[in-house]
């Protein structure tokens, strides 16, 4: 029976896909879920969550879901715009006054002490669009990169926001603010303002003002009890040996923590059911169903392009690329399918971000569809099995 406009058996075809990274030992184990104008068509749970202990994966296994909490923490920030309590172009050092007097260094790789000061200050639009000039320890080269792995890079660290912020203001930043798109700690940044403006924590935040109106209840930065037994085993890929080992198990997992720094850019952890809520939001422009969190308008805007056409031709560190997509508010936008290569499939307006354990999700506004893949992979370089899944649930519509 057709389901949701897709063929059954070309639906199956992408199970098989899936299943075969499972028994080739490619992951442990994974969830994928297809909704499709208001319907749920396929929802799969292969292979194990924790091989140790033969756990198998199940549609409620809580899963690291890393860079897929950027844009929980964009849309956080523009209802507090739509409140009037911030502004696009607002300078954040109103709020954070400790990025008043970064400096900004005048060769990326070379020595922090050779630097130049601000020409203009961080905008709230900089820190969503990535372009404030701050980095990560792996989008940064030399000193700089040093210095980013000791000041623990945010999901990592002991400390509250403010230390948090403290150590990222004590660095200069990479590239003046607003001149170039580069991946970094920025949305971290944009979390800590959220604190400081609403006067909640993040978690908070997201729990009182998104999590609990949309039905997320398995969505947060740390977790105990039942749920920490439902949380996937974490593997990195190992380049010398080629095989895959643990990272971290869900016994004594660092998301048991419930000090742990909260963070905007990468804390989260969720099931495949409840980030559906949150991608539904987004799809719905602020609205599911009779719950309406957002305007028409702002959720317009997260999903529009933000970067110029130089800043698109510019380098962009890792597999991303802006020749078929632009980047928005939190988010990438498909805006040229056809430049898209090798991925291709998805359509004019499509948007997402993906994580760094291999969790990936995008929203189709020309189909209606929403597709989700939750792994727990980290690898150095590009995996398949995202743009498998995205090209199987392509090539399975069928009305």
């Amino acid at each position: 029976m057709q389901r949701a406009g897709f063929s059954p058996d070309r639906l199956a075809r992408l199970t098989e896909a899936m299943q075969a990274y499972v028994e080739r030992g490619d992951v442990a184990g994974v969830v994928t879920l297809a909704w499709r104008r208001d319907e749920i068509a396929q929802f799969d749970a292969l292979g194990l969550r924790d091989e140790a202990d033969r756990l198998p994966m199940e549609r409620d296994t809580l899963f690291r879901i890393a860079s897929m909490t950027k844009p929980v923490t964009s849309a956080a920030a523009m209802m507090l715009i739509e409140a009037d309590q911030l502004a696009l172009d607002a300078p954040v050092s109103r709020w954070l006054p400790e990025l008043a007097t970064l400096r900004v260094l005048r060769d990326p790789a070379g020595s922090l002490d050779t630097t130049d000061p601000l020409r203009e200050p961080i905008t709230v639009l900089d820190l969503l669009t990535h372009r404030a000039g701050f980095a990560y320890h792996f989008t940064s080269t030399g000193p700089l990169a040093e210095a980013y792995a000791k000041a623990f890079n945010g999901v990592d660290s002991g400390a509250g926001s403010n230390g948090w912020l403290a150590r990222v203001a004590s660095l200069p930043l990479m590239f003046q603010p607003g001149t170039r798109w580069h991946y970094s700690v920025a949305t971290d940044v944009l979390g800590v303002l959220v604190e400081r403006v609403s006067g909640l924590s993040l978690g908070d935040f997201f729990r009182t003002r998104i999590f609990e109106p949309l039905g997320m209840r398995d969505t947060a930065f740390s977790i105990a009890g039942t749920q920490l037994e439902r949380l996937s085993t974490a593997w990195r890929f190992d380049s010398p040996s080629r095989r895959r080992v643990v990272e971290e198990r869900a016994a004594g997992s660092r998301w048991a923590n419930a000090a742990r720094f909260q963070s905007g850019g990468g804390g989260l952890v969720s099931t495949a059911h409840d980030y559906l809520q949150f991608a539904r939001l987004l799809l719905g422009r602020g609205r599911v169903d009779d719950t309406r969190l957002l305007s028409h308008r702002s959720v317009d805007l997260m999903r529009s392009n933000f970067l110029t056409r130089e800043q698109r031709r510019m380098p962009a560190i890792g597999p991303i690329t802006w020749a078929g997509q632009g980047f928005g508010l939190g988010l990438s936008v498909v805006d040229d399918p056809a430049q898209q290569l090798p991925l291709g499939y998805r359509s004019t307006g499509s948007f997402g971000w993906p994580g760094a354990f291999g969790t990936s999700w995008f929203a189709d506004p020309v189909e209606q569809m929403i597709g989700i893949m939750l792994i727990q992979l980290r690898t150095d370089g590009p995996f398949p099995m995202a743009n498998e899944y995205e090209r199987r649930l392509y090539d399975a519509i069928d009305d």
